[in-house]
């Protein structure tokens, strides 16, 4: 790393900037997706290795207050799993400058917490819905609890957690028939509806290209019973977005494999365990943890998390032919 990016703030060798910081609080989950993890769970995290409550608000604060993070996003696993959740996001919304602060969940536990999340800080919630039809709900997560879901999303409406937006996978010959149900159920709703490409971060590394519903695929579908017209200024937001019927509606599509936005990413990762991962498909991770554990500074701890930024590849490689995924799954590394 030169001596120029010894300071300010979490800048690449491709001149990126990461501002957007993903927190995951924990690798534990209460549902069991079948394209996250197996029926079984997986091996998680021993509480020691993970961060405490109070680290985790240690390297918040040091990412906002010195390394020029404006964003941050509270991810899991299942944060609402977290005790400390609250805690937390409170101590983020203290800081100086203020960061926009967000939950990614599944929705569960979410119609009890959002009012107490909005009083201690939280700005908005992403919620993850893949289907309406709570049998198929049952057979994809493996828990029946597609009301809670329903409930949790109204709830994060009621406590004024907006814009409230909702994050699905369409799998082929699971829920690709409902793209447009979905589209139209959110609109109602004034939930922002977000397509997420399937990506390669199974547990099971049962992912194949083949299997995945494109975003062309999702796109093509959508049109069948909505006008979408391109929204621009698209900035780093990984969602290319759409006017629905002129709007204001609008649905968002990801597609992390088939249209990546690599040349505009500006986020950094830190695991429930304390590593940094300066990608979401990296394969090399730097650890915090042992950092904070051995009495490191303020001022160490930035420059480890610059240094680990600097090396950041140009792109995440999925096109490529060598591609590997990442040891960890989605729910170890954190959304």
């Amino acid at each position: 790393m030169s001596t120029h990016h010894r300071t300010g703030g979490l800048v690449d060798g491709f001149g990126r900037m990461a501002t957007d910081l993903r927190v995951s609080l924990t690798d534990r989950c209460n549902l069991r997706c079948t394209y996250c993890m197996p029926e079984e769970g997986l091996d998680w995290l021993a509480k020691p290795e993970l961060l405490t409550g109070e680290e985790i608000s240690r390297l918040v604060r040091i990412a906002v207050t010195m390394l020029g993070v404006r964003e941050v996003r509270f991810t899991g696993g299942e944060p609402l799993l977290r005790r400390e959740l609250v805690d937390i996001v409170r101590a983020a919304a203290a800081l100086e400058p203020r960061p926009t602060l967000s939950v990614t969940t599944n929705g569960i536990g979410l119609a009890r917490l959002a009012p107490t999340l909005r009083e201690v800080g939280l700005d908005r919630v992403n919620v993850s819905l893949d289907t309406l039809d709570p049998a198929r709900f049952k057979a994809m997560t493996r828990r029946d609890r597609h009301a809670d879901v329903v409930a949790g999303l109204a709830a994060a409406v009621d406590a004024g957690l907006g814009p409230v937006k909702v994050n699905t996978v369409l799998m082929r010959g699971v829920n690709d028939d409902e793209a447009a149900a979905l589209l139209a159920w959110c609109l109602e709703r004034g939930y922002e509806l977000r397509f997420i490409e399937q990506m390669p971060l199974d547990a099971q590394h049962g992912w194949q290209r083949s299997e995945m519903i494109t975003a062309g695929e999702i796109l093509t579908a959508l049109r069948a019973a909505f006008r979408l017209d391109p929204e621009f200024g698209r900035g780093s937001d990984p969602a290319e977005r759409w006017l629905v019927d002129g709007g204001p509606g609008t649905v968002g599509v990801i597609g992390s494999v088939t249209r990546p936005f690599c040349e505009a990413c500006d986020r950094t990762r830190l695991t429930a365990d304390g590593q940094i991962r300066n990608c979401l498909f990296a394969r090399e991770e730097s650890d915090l943890r042992a950092a904070l554990r051995g009495g490191a500074d303020d001022a160490e701890i930035a420059d480890r998390w610059r240094a680990a930024m600097w090396t950041k590849k140009a792109g995440a490689g999925i096109d490529d032919p060598e591609f590997l995924q990442p040891d960890r799954p989605m729910s170890a590394i954190g959304g």
